[in-house]
């Protein structure tokens, strides 16, 4: 990684910045372990006390997991993924109606302002979200469980095709919140993909983007809100325990 040597005053705040930009700009992806912190000292020239620091700081910020024995690993690219997950905990049917809220507007809004450029990146970020979700059905048709990276890729893919959607609504503010959710709706691609993959129950993009390739902003709100819809109709509110937590979800839905 191309961290560059801290300069004196503020060292921490420094460090801070470098290993955020190390997350965000993807050079760290989520789930990955970062360089030890001797060797994060020995890359900054930094005390190691004040690499500690800054790993304290981000891991509170909800960037980076500490666990003992094994590593830091990036839990989030932004400090709102990070609080959307220790909010939202296990219960899937938080993350998929905030989804709704941001997903919904934001197809009506890309049907309204997108450019022919636009469509041409969706349409490849479409195209290729297909293509991964085929890989996870093939092993449905065989009876298997989907392999890890497989899986991992398609929820990548189908990810990345919201926020395509999103992009196109011209708004980079409504942009950088959904960032902020990225992670959420990765796992909540992951969660409700396997076994419904290539079957009845999955779903379809093309209508969103030929909705919004109309211009047709009623349809495309309806398009992007139906299957969200669907997946929370199939995920009852969870009655909270004693302490305030709550139970696990239902089974898997329509893919998202």
């Amino acid at each position: 990684m191309p961290l560059v040597t801290a300069r004196r005053g503020g060292l921490v705040d420094q460090v801070i910045d470098q290993l955020r930009s190390a997350i965000t700009g993807g050079e760290w992806p989520v789930g990955a372990r970062i360089p030890p912190e001797s060797e994060l000292a020995s890359s900054l020239e930094v005390g190691r006390n004040t690499v500690r620091e800054a790993v304290r700081a981000l891991a509170h910020g909800g960037l980076l997991e500490v666990r003992q024995g094994d590593g830091t690993y990036v839990r989030a690219t932004t400090e709102l993924s990070g609080a959307l997950r220790t909010l939202c905990g296990p219960e899937l049917r938080e993350v998929l109606e905030v989804r709704r809220t941001l997903e919904v507007e934001a197809a009506r809004m890309a049907a309204a302002r997108r450019t022919d450029a636009d469509l041409t990146v969706l349409r490849a970020a479409l195209a290729g979200r297909d293509r991964a979700v085929a890989a996870v059905a093939a092993y449905g048709r065989r009876g298997e469980e989907p392999d890890t990276a497989d899986l991992e890729r398609a929820a990548r893919a189908d990810t990345d095709f919201h926020v395509a959607v999103v992009r196109c609504a011209g708004n980079d503010l409504l942009v950088e919140l959904y960032r902020g959710v990225v992670e959420a709706v990765a796992d909540s691609v992951k969660t409700t993909m396997p076994g419904t993959a290539g079957t009845e129950d999955d779903i379809s993009h093309t209508g969103i983007v030929e909705a919004i390739a109309d211009g047709d902003v009623d349809r495309a709100a309806r398009e992007a809100g139906d299957f969200l819809d669907r997946l929370i109709a199939a995920r009852p509110v969870t009655p909270q325990g004693p302490a305030g937590e709550r139970g696990p979800d239902a089974g898997a839905g329509p893919t998202a």
